[in-house]
């Protein structure tokens, strides 16, 4: 009996069947439709589905999404749309495994951030946008943010959950705190006489925003470093709603995920910018991407009612599941419906965004900028670390590095110099 275990076999048709299950499983079905009233001409939004990318033997495809929210013009909205994946791509390390290239994402969204903002800042423009993109890679959501454009996820149980931080001096204490700890001022607009009007602003400048891309007359204080969120969904799916502040100044996530609740993603993105432009009227830009994810071969079918229980930024937002290993006969069970966190950081302080945190070996090409990716030489690098609490501890090859000019941006940033005399300007 014994001999008779050890040469079990299990029939090709079996092992051919379940190999297209985990093949099905690691891509889902992605489709989306797209809305918007224009007021001003100055929301773009980019859509890219099916991108490809090499790894070893084996060839990965992963979607992007973005939705650029001008103010000051479109210039800066333009710029970032035709730049942003390629400076993110090229920050990338080379030879990564797919595991590995999702866990360097964050990092990379960073520099490509930045590096479109400085780019886009040499062309001596005062455009700025807001900026919401995301990358899916399996059931892999990776959302990078600045601004107020927000991305909410509508779980296949019901559960809402936010991308995205919202950066409105208004609504965001840290951020008022960062700036005027750098040296600049948050305050209302003054009109004489002691009187204060509007929302709270950034001065220099006046822009009601903390980060943003552009906006090279506001100062250094507005930084382009983004919020950056990375979930895993469950292989239930869900819905995932990007919209520009025209939508979300008129309806919640879930008065948004309601009104077009069952409806398919065209017809829904048109229901949420009319529902928002019902509301408040056709105040601004109303933007809207709309985006199912669900397991292939399946008809997309309406989400349940919600439970209400919304989840946010600031709060314990996930359950987190086991990373035990398990057998290969445990992969037969049902995969609970959760949604698990894999990474969230907001900080705007590059030393702490563009550390060493993944178990990638070759995640910094020691002589190359961190932001921009040119070579520098070895003599002219300086550590992402240097002037901070950490420097003491580092050695003289402890990267990442930057090169001259993007140093001389980030201790702007962090408000470490002078950045400059900068006209003043009121946009929102």
């Amino acid at each position: 009996m014994m001999a008779a275990r050890e040469h079990q076999t299990v029939p090709l048709s079996v092992l051919l069947k379940r190999e297209l299950a985990n093949e099905r499983v690691e891509k889902p079905e992605i489709v989306y439709g797209q809305a918007s009233q224009s007021k001003k001409g100055e929301d773009l939004t980019l859509v890219k589905t099916e991108c490809q990318r090499v790894f070893g033997d084996g060839v990965s495809t992963y979607s992007v999404f973005g939705l650029f929210d001008g103010h000051n013009g479109s210039a800066a909205a333009i710029y970032t749309k035709e730049n942003l994946l390629n400076n993110v791509i090229a920050a990338m390390p080379p030879d990564l495994s797919r595991d590995e290239w999702v866990a360097a994402l964050p990092r990379a969204l960073v520099a490509g951030f930045v590096k479109t903002d400085k780019d886009f800042q040499m062309r001596a423009q005062t455009s700025g946008t807001t900026v919401t993109f995301m990358i899916i890679e399996g059931w892999v959501i990776t959302v990078a943010s600045v601004g107020d454009s927000r991305c909410v996820l509508e779980s296949a149980e019901g559960d809402v959950y936010y991308l995205s931080a919202d950066h409105r001096l208004d609504c965001n204490e840290e951020e008022r705190d960062r700036i005027t700890a750098s040296g600049g001022e948050v305050g209302r607009l003054n009109t004489g006489g002691g009187a204060e009007i509007g929302p709270l602003r950034c001065w220099p400048g006046g822009l009601c925003l903390s980060r943003s891309i552009g906006d090279l007359d506001v100062g250094e204080y507005v930084v382009p470093v983004p919020y950056v969120k990375q979930v895993k969904l469950s292989s239930a799916g869900g819905r995932l709603v990007i919209s520009s502040d025209g939508v979300w100044d008129a309806l919640s996530a879930e008065m948004a995920l309601d009104c077009c609740r069952g409806m398919p993603v065209e017809a829904a993105a048109t229901q949420i910018v009319r529902e928002a432009v019902q509301s408040k009227g056709l105040r601004d830009d109303t933007t809207c991407i709309v985006i199912d994810i669900s397991p292939p071969e399946k008809p997309v079918a309406p989400l349940p009612a919600p439970k209400k229980q919304v989840k946010g930024v600031l709060k314990a937002m996930f359950r987190r599941k086991s990373h035990e290993s398990s057998s290969q006969a445990d992969k037969e069970y049902v995969e609970p419906d959760v949604v698990e966190e894999l990474f969230e950081e907001g900080s705007a302080m590059l030393s702490e965004r563009l550390d060493t945190k993944y178990p990638l070996c070759n995640m910094f090409k020691l002589f190359m900028c961190a932001v921009c990716q040119v070579e520098i030489k070895p003599e002219e690098g300086i550590s992402i670390h240097a002037g901070t609490s950490n420097s003491r501890k580092l050695r003289p090859w402890d990267g990442p590095f930057l090169c001259l000019s993007c140093q001389e941006k980030k201790e702007a940033m962090e408000g470490k110099r002078s950045s400059g005399d900068r006209h003043s300007s009121e946009s929102d």
